[in-house]
């Protein structure tokens, strides 16, 4: 049984594809596949280009600079997304709620997917915790699901090299001209 086969990994596949936009609808079907989505139909470049407005929409969730502003943001995607939920077995991999209708294309499927997710992801753990990676130079989005919420890094590479370049900023002694 699939308690929430909309949180945690909906928002992490969003965030995947917004850091590395697909750009081919065979691409957008391989890594759907690879994070779990049962496709239904196959994958077209309308599919696609859905995916990318969706993605646009969604970084701009990201982007907020209030939690009013991302709750406004996101209440837009739901309300474009909304459907009675409905249980489902539709792959044979156990019963489980979907939000969007049946026997839709990708692109509205991953829209319901990462507004439902999202959603649920940010009122579960927080809804501060979608957001840009902390180092200068880095744009990457990741999903705050550590235990503590604090996360600032959208890897161990880059908290690594923010630790390195504070530890430099500390011991190099500053000279003056």
């Amino acid at each position: 049984m699939h308690l929430n086969p909309y949180g945690e990994g909906a928002v992490k596949l969003a965030a995947s594809l917004a850091n590395r936009r697909p750009a081919t609808a065979d691409e957008l079907a391989d890594r759907c596949r690879a994070a779990g989505l049962v496709l239904e139909r196959p994958v077209t470049p309308q599919d696609l280009g859905h995916t990318m407005d969706t993605l646009d929409a969604w970084e701009k969730i990201v982007d907020a600079t209030d939690e009013h502003e991302r709750a406004a943001l996101l209440n837009r995607m739901l309300a474009a997304a909304a459907a009675y939920p409905r249980l489902t077995d539709h792959a044979g991999s156990g019963w489980h709620l979907h939000y969007r209708d049946d026997r839709q294309p990708l692109g509205p499927v991953l829209f319901a997917l990462i507004s439902v997710g999202t959603a649920l992801h940010l009122a579960g753990r927080g809804i501060h915790r979608l957001q840009r990676c902390a180092v200068d130079g880095c744009t990457l989005v990741f999903a705050d699901t550590s235990r503590t919420g604090r996360q600032r890094y959208c890897s161990h590479r880059c908290a690594n090299r923010d630790a390195v370049r504070r530890h430099r900023a500390r011991v190099t002694p500053m000279t003056s001209p």
